[in-house]
């Protein structure tokens, strides 16, 4: 009930600050009028954001994540979460995807996804070195749903979810640290919430490392992604067939 009376409030709110800037538009200066039209764009930005982080935070609560592993978690405050956003808006920011992952707020990456999404991180040395999320399926679908119907592959699983969003802060060839253990988390969480499958974009350069996973198959083949002109590849990973190699790689 106080979600409701919140969310109620601050739409209340919203449409009388927007009343207010549209019938001052007649007799106050144009300069005056564009700083009012900002200031309501930036409190729109600020009121999403609140809600984004409320809602990913409360789900990721919710979820089942256990793990010995003393340097992987999954989200669970505020100042972690935030943390993250500004990690996923640093890297990419340097790799120039801003075109692919467009920012809201900038500085912090973060979109609707994320509030239905186990968003998991490596901690070293106190501070976060990498990320990923696994968008849970939804009445939403899923973002690569823009480049493929899933409807088949839901046929052969009873859930499946998308891995968004893999940041790592200090990319390195091979199986580095950090993507060990963000892989060993994601197949935590799927083991653990009762999820059958992932769906994924990845270089197709990278195949050949994730087909040895075991259950790895590519869906469909893209010549560019966005912006990125290279060759991608949309995958499927059926947990169930995972391989000796990714046991002794990701579990042990």
């Amino acid at each position: 009930m106080f979600n409701i009376n919140k969310n109620s409030s601050v739409e209340q709110l919203q449409l009388l600050l927007k009343s207010t800037i549209n019938k001052s538009l007649d007799y106050m200066p144009k300069s005056f009028n564009d700083e009012q039209l900002k200031a309501f764009d930036v409190f729109k930005k600020r009121i999403y954001l609140e809600e984004i982080i409320e809602k990913s935070v409360s789900f990721n609560k919710s979820l089942n994540f256990e793990t010995e592993n003393k340097n992987l978690y999954i989200v669970k405050n505020v100042e972690e979460l935030v943390n993250i956003f500004k990690l996923r808006s640093e890297i990419y920011t340097r790799l120039n995807y801003n075109n692919e992952f467009p920012e809201i707020i900038e500085g912090l990456n973060f979109d609707k996804y994320d509030v239905n999404s186990a968003i998991i991180y490596n901690k070293t040395d106190k501070l976060i070195t990498g990320t990923c999320r696994l968008i849970f399926d939804s009445e939403k679908k899923l973002p690569i749903e823009e480049k493929l119907d899933l409807d088949y592959i839901r046929d052969d699983f009873n859930a499946i979810a998308e891995v968004s969003r893999l940041t790592i802060k200090h990319q390195k060839e091979g199986l580095s640290l950090d993507f060990k253990n963000l892989t060993q988390g994601i197949y935590a969480i799927l083991k653990q919430n009762n999820q059958d499958a992932t769906i994924s974009v990845i270089s197709k350069e990278h195949f050949k490392l994730y087909s040895k996973f075991g259950g790895f198959n590519i869906e469909k083949e893209l010549n560019s992604y966005g912006h990125l002109n290279k060759t991608f590849v949309i995958t499927s990973w059926d947990i169930s067939k995972i391989s000796k190699f990714f046991q002794k790689a990701f579990l042990k």
